[in-house]
């Protein structure tokens, strides 16, 4: 099980290490080259770059934690898919952000760039719509089996309604035109995964909890 922990999440490290390499080029031939002007750090495109790199990083987590307390080979190829893509995302959002030479967080609440900064609370860690609460994190570290498969189904399936929420207000404001199309692409991938998590914890005698 180590074994395949390490090998697992060197993959995924891979893959962001490919993606990060890449984005410069993306981001420069789709802005125009380096004397382009680039977002500022109170612009939609880098705070939502800075949001969802963290936003990412919470679902990733669960996948971690779930794939460990279940034996179930879909839930963790679900788990699996999720973190890899989502590892890979974030990468490519600290990448932009770093390209664009731009902190990588900021004094604003979260989701300022939606002008809903008011509703990111942080409270008990759930710093944005959707995100977990550390308490309910805690509760799937607790749970295994078809207890801990429900609550990632349900904690993940909140995680990708608030995430499409952001990733539907990047389409809307950012600017960068490579970025616009990565939140689509999010806004697209989790949506299926959500119709995906409904069918699975109908199957186990649960539903979604909103």
């Amino acid at each position: 099980m180590r074994r395949q922990h390490i090998g697992w999440a060197a993959g995924a490290a891979a893959a962001v290490l490919v993606a990060a390499g890449a984005i410069t080029y993306a981001v420069a031939e789709d802005t125009g080259g380096s004397d382009a002007k680039t977002p500022g750090a109170e612009s939609a495109d880098a705070g939502f770059a800075r949001d969802m790199a963290v936003h990412h990083q919470q679902a990733v987590e669960m996948s971690y934690i779930v794939r460990d307390r279940t034996g179930d080979e879909e839930v963790r190829r679900l788990a699996y898919d999720i973190a890899q893509t989502q590892a890979n995302q974030r990468g490519m959002l600290l990448g932009w952000l770093d390209l664009w030479e731009l902190p990588k967080v900021s004094a604003d609440p979260p989701m300022t760039w939606m002008g809903m900064g008011d509703m990111a609370s942080g409270k008990d860690g759930a710093l944005m719509p959707g995100m977990a609460t550390n308490t309910e994190l805690k509760k799937l570290q607790s749970l295994s089996g078809k207890q801990a498969e429900i609550l990632y189904l349900q904690l993940m399936t909140d995680h990708h309604k608030g995430g499409i929420h952001m990733a539907e207000g990047c389409v809307a404001k950012c600017t960068v035109g490579v970025e616009k199309r990565l939140a689509q692409g999010m806004v697209d991938a989790q949506q299926s995964e959500i119709e995906l998590m409904a069918g699975m914890l109908k199957e186990r005698g649960a539903q979604p909890r909103s």
